[in-house]
């Protein structure tokens, strides 16, 4: 029961889709609705899209990837049931129950998207929403261990270099939104055994950019 339903126009994207388990989706988001009408889902030039999902137990969460992404040269790698590195290296173990999200809607050029979400228990769900409209961004950003996890993430503007760890057994949530007229590097991690949040909306007027680092353990 793993579905795939999108469409996509431009030329040259490069698509690689694995699901491993079952009840997994990778596809058009139900925030948006389908892009076939206008494009595709995934419309413009050589993308670059991977996506991996994988649930290894009798009974699957169901793993949904949603995305809407229109412009050119995007490089979007995102795992679930997986553990990536800032480098690209993606690992997994003998049990996960996946019932992990994430809803993409990148516009612009330029940007690289690399994350992960996984857990050991059933029941210990992460979820993720990503906006990025510009270019020249780049986003690392992961999720791991038991307890729910949530990320809301809106980037505005360009530039920015973004590293953005959750983990830890316990509930962790961040909000961020970074705008202005120049970029924010953020670097935020929270790993604790206790709950965290974090919540930073930024506005970076600073020539140059700006630079936000946050530890909560």
């Amino acid at each position: 029961d793993n579905e795939i339903n999108m469409s996509h126009g431009g030329g040259n994207n490069t698509i690689n889709i694995t699901q491993e388990g079952k009840d997994g989706y990778v596809g058009y988001t139900s925030a948006w609705g389908s892009g076939a009408s206008w494009g595709g889902d995934l419309d413009g030039d050589s993308n670059s899209l991977l996506v991996k999902q994988l649930c290894n137990q009798s009974t699957c969460g169901g793993d949904r990837f949603e995305f809407h992404i229109k412009g050119d040269s995007n490089d979007v790698e995102f795992y679930q049931g997986y553990t990536v590195t800032a480098g690209g290296v993606a690992s997994s173990d003998t049990v996960e129950h996946g019932g992990h999200s994430i809803i993409l809607d990148i516009h612009g050029s330029s940007n690289t998207f690399l994350g992960s979400q996984r857990s050991n228990n059933s029941g210990h769900e992460h979820s993720n929403i990503t906006n990025i409209y510009g270019s020249n961004n780049d986003v690392y950003t992961r999720q791991e261990y038991n307890q729910d996890k949530t990320i809301n993430l809106t980037i505005n503007n360009s530039n920015n270099d973004v590293d953005l760890i959750q983990g830890g057994n316990a509930s962790h949530s961040a909000t961020i939104t970074l705008s202005g007229s120049y970029g924010t590097d953020l670097d935020l991690t929270q790993y604790s055994s206790t709950a965290q949040s974090y919540s930073l909306t930024q506005t970076c007027q600073t020539s140059g950019g700006c630079s936000v680092a946050v530890t909560q353990n």
